[in-house]
């Protein structure tokens, strides 16, 4: 059955976007004009015109139209089918709009080619999981599971970008692993990713941070005022979270400003560097 869906105005945008009806989380956000107000803050602060963005796990496609408002070429990466459409929708009114692009991949970005099944969420329509095995995780309670196709981001996009979205409910290392060519070629390239420990398939969480950290980026949270941490200080942080609801929004930079508030944002993350768990 389509999912219903609405259309809601956003002023920051002056762009009307189009939501998935029952969603309990992504639709009432943007709605109400706040979805992930610092993540997006920082993806835009690393647009420019002619930019190449890649999103993954592009859900409806809110991070997709920012960036092609921007002017920016966009690669989304969207498995579910449903899903899918949407962020086709919202992505084509966006090209009409503004004066970038962008290309949907209708799979989802993993290590390696081939098929896959997703556990389908019946309430939250962002936490869509790739399962390693036949069962649904416990948390998610009952629901559909579908097969998708699965493919290596190396095998559709060349480098360089400018900027990575990575929100892929678990599947974040699959999809790092995959695409090893084209972060060789970003050497200027900011990176938005999800660091959910709970649902994490394929690495430890220290081993996902170790990963950037060896690739040459500063890795800090997605918050109103940034600052480097280290792997130890990520993971205690998480770990102080709710196992199954927590988790942290990643922000990190390899050849790019990490600090885009200026003086007083820089003065935030210090303050917040030392009032926050070391």
């Amino acid at each position: 059955m389509t999912p219903k869906t609405r259309t809601v105005h956003v002023p920051s945008l002056d762009f009307d976007f189009e939501i998935l009806e029952n969603d309990t989380i992504i639709g009432p956000a943007i709605a109400r004009c706040v979805w992930e107000e610092h993540e997006t803050r920082l993806f835009r602060a690393h647009l420019a015109p002619g930019a190449r963005v890649l999103d993954l796990g592009a859900n409806i496609g809110w991070f997709s139209t920012v960036a092609i408002l921007a002017g920016c070429h966009v690669d989304a990466f969207e498995p579910v089918p449903d899903i899918a459409d949407v962020c086709a929708r919202n992505m084509e009114r966006a090209m009409k709009r503004g004066p970038g692009e962008g290309v949907l991949h209708r799979f989802a970005a993993g290590s390696q080619r081939g098929e896959a099944r997703i556990a389908l969420a019946g309430a939250n329509f962002g936490d869509n999981r790739v399962m390693d095995r036949g069962d649904r995780p416990a948390d998610m309670g009952a629901g559909d599971v579908l097969t998708i196709r699965v493919e290596r981001v190396d095998d559709h996009v060349g480098g360089p970008v400018r900027v990575i979205k990575i929100d892929t409910q678990g599947s974040e290392w699959h999809a790092l692993q995959g695409a090893l060519r084209l972060l060789d070629a970003s050497p200027d390239v900011a990176l938005l990713l999800e660091f959910w420990p709970y649902a994490l398939r394929g690495a430890t969480p220290e081993q996902l941070l170790e990963f950037l950290h060896a690739r040459g980026f500063t890795i800090g949270k997605a918050t109103a005022a940034p600052y480097p941490m280290s792997t130890a200080r990520i993971v205690s942080q998480a770990s102080k979270r709710d196992p199954v609801k927590g988790g942290l929004d990643l922000y990190a930079t390899r050849g790019l400003p990490f600090h885009v508030g200026g003086i007083s944002g820089r003065v935030r993350s210090l303050a917040r560097s030392w009032r926050e768990d070391k």
